[in-house]
């Protein structure tokens, strides 16, 4: 699927006139380009389903030969910084910070590939939840190992600047998968 610019500029100075202001005064004219570009770049994961963000990311290592298979050897990226917007009322989910973790199964991704998944699967319209959820399916096919978590903290702007306001409001998220659901010693690994 291809983000429709044109579209994305009708409907903006549709919503400008919407909410009474002129979209063809000065400071206005340009503010539909404006928006379309930033939304094909915001919400570029949009073009891709979670098995073709996979198969962009795929590129993994054989893991350590000497490494004894079967063992509880854990790979955790922390701070990964993400931001999205919430698919209810297209607020913006700020100062996220995702960690990610999973057990090799013979093979380990490269590092930046973990932040470039967080990165793809952030530039949709989502729910903090489903970000967690997306990024273990996609850690899973990539690596072949069941044992995948995602741990995610994060402001939301729906949160902080309209409703409740509560701007310093943070939301936890933990996406368990394989292992990490019951082995305790591993959850503690993670800091849960």
């Amino acid at each position: 699927m291809a983000i429709d610019t044109e579209a994305i500029k009708k409907h903006v100075k549709g919503i400008l006139a919407a909410l009474g202001d002129d979209p063809e005064r000065e400071g206005l004219k340009d503010t539909p380009a404006r928006v379309a570009r930033m939304y094909e770049e915001v919400f570029e994961g949009m073009n891709y389903t979670n098995h073709e963000i996979a198969r962009m990311f795929q590129k993994t290592f054989k893991e350590n030969p000497e490494m004894e298979q079967g063992r509880n050897d854990m790979v955790i990226m922390r701070d990964i910084e993400v931001f999205s917007y919430c698919e209810h009322h297209l607020a913006l989910m700020y100062d996220m910070k995702v960690t990610v973790a999973y057990i090799p199964n013979g093979r380990v991704i490269g590092l930046s590939k973990i932040a470039r998944i967080a990165d793809m699967v952030s530039k949709r319209l989502q729910l903090q939840e489903r970000i967690g959820s997306d990024i273990c399916e996609i850690m899973q096919e990539i690596t072949g190992s069941g044992d995948v978590a995602v741990l995610i903290e994060g402001s939301h702007g729906c949160m902080g600047s309209r409703g409740i306001k509560k701007p310093s409001a943070r939301t936890h998220t933990s996406t368990l998968r394989g292992r990490f659901q019951t082995d305790a010693a591993l959850q503690m690994r993670l800091k849960l």
